[in-house]
């Protein structure tokens, strides 16, 4: 189904404060995934505003900040400053301190492609300190095996979660959406809804800007560095999207990189191949050193995919390679040479969660069902 977009006559902040209006109507919880990013401080400077003017209820509102563990100081401080915004205005506040498991983009080199979020055994080399009055354990988690957002789903299962993801930032949301939309539900199976869904990246830097919303540092940072306005993403060290900024950042927060490094020793891949396949990237500088000219990316792929065991040796990359593997035996037929080094890009960088593969998914079919529609009209 092609993603059909619609004209309101209401700009996206009113759309989004009736929409956070509407989720307390209806007289449940309403959990708030809080992160210190700049999509969570639009959302939540939204539901500030309207507690203030009496127009939702606070006593429903529970605020819930995952702490990661390996976050940038910035974020910490932010998620300070708003947790007592939120204590003041008479909502919960639940900073969590648990062990979470998250892919570790690092560890692509051993058996254990995992990162344990305040790991019990490694608490000497923790990257930080968890606060004095953090939450350490909840009955509903099954610490070391769960991803936060397994944990929180079952957690949140009483009530409604408002989540700040943006369409802008990934195709598969807005088609995701989009599809939620066409089928007339409103609401995903884990009751999440995204009042600022349709937010533009100018939508967010203006309305921060307007409300004079203090913004984490990093930010500023990455931008000084000459990162992209729509790559100002900010995560955990270990995924793929902030591992490539950390040796950038070392500038800006001294010694931060030594204690990655000590937590997780693989991270010195980063200060070494940051600007290499591994972290996705196609830099003039990284065909030079690696001496690409021209490569035929069917047929590297082919190689790959004729021995997966060879070529990708822990159980989570045989299981992204064999997901590739399928897709692109579905595709071949259709694909051009800049698909091929698109499923190539993301196979050899990593692609953890399927994220790459879904966006080529739908980048292809939708390109071969729309070119199919023309011909069919020339007829």
């Amino acid at each position: 189904m092609a993603v059909v977009r619609a004209v309101s006559d209401l700009d996206v902040v009113t759309a989004a404060r009736q929409r956070i209006i509407n989720v307390f109507k209806n007289g449940l919880p309403v959990y708030l995934s809080f992160s210190g990013g700049k999509d969570s401080l639009c959302l939540s400077q939204l539901v500030i505003d309207l507690i203030q003017e009496g127009k939702i209820d606070s006593s429903q509102l529970i605020v819930l900040f995952v702490d990661e563990e390996a976050i940038f100081p910035c974020i910490e401080k932010t998620v300070y400053d708003w947790r007592r915004k939120f204590l003041l205005a008479g909502a919960k506040f639940d900073w969590y301190c648990v062990e979470v498991k998250h892919f570790n983009c690092f560890n692509a080199l051993t058996n254990d492609e995992t990162f344990i979020c305040w790991d019990s055994q490694k608490e000497n080399v923790w990257v930080r300190r968890p606060p004095e009055f953090a939450i350490r354990s909840h009955k509903l988690l099954r610490a070391r095996v769960d991803s936060y957002q397994n944990w929180l789903a079952r957690m949140c299962a009483d009530g409604i979660t408002i989540v700040g993801i943006r369409t802008a930032e990934s195709i598969q949301r807005l088609r995701n959406i989009a599809l939620m939309n066409h089928s007339g539900k409103k609401i995903t199976g884990k009751k999440h809804i995204f009042p600022v869904y349709d937010w533009k990246d100018n939508d967010v830097w203006l309305y921060l800007a307007e409300k004079k919303v203090e913004i984490p540092d990093i930010y500023l940072y990455l931008w000084q560095s000459g990162t992209s306005r729509n790559r100002l993403r900010v995560s955990q060290f270990f995924s793929v999207d902030t591992a490539k900024s950390l040796v950038k950042m070392n500038e800006y927060y001294p010694n931060l990189l030594d204690r990655i490094i000590k937590r997780e020793p693989n991270a010195y891949l980063a200060a070494l191949y940051w600007d290499s396949e591994m972290f996705g990237r196609s830099s003039g500088k990284r065909k030079k050193l690696e001496g690409i000219i021209d490569r035929d990316y069917k047929s590297e792929l082919l190689r790959l995919f004729g021995n997966i065991d060879l070529y990708f040796d822990t159980p989570h990359k045989k299981y992204i390679a064999n997901s590739y593997k399928k897709f692109f035996v579905s595709v071949s037929a259709i694909a051009d040479e800049k698909d091929f080094k698109s499923i190539y890009e993301g196979l050899i960088s990593g692609d953890p969660k399927l994220r790459t593969l879904r966006a080529l998914h739908i980048r292809i079919y939708e390109r071969y069902a729309n070119k199919a529609k023309i011909e069919r009209r020339r007829k």
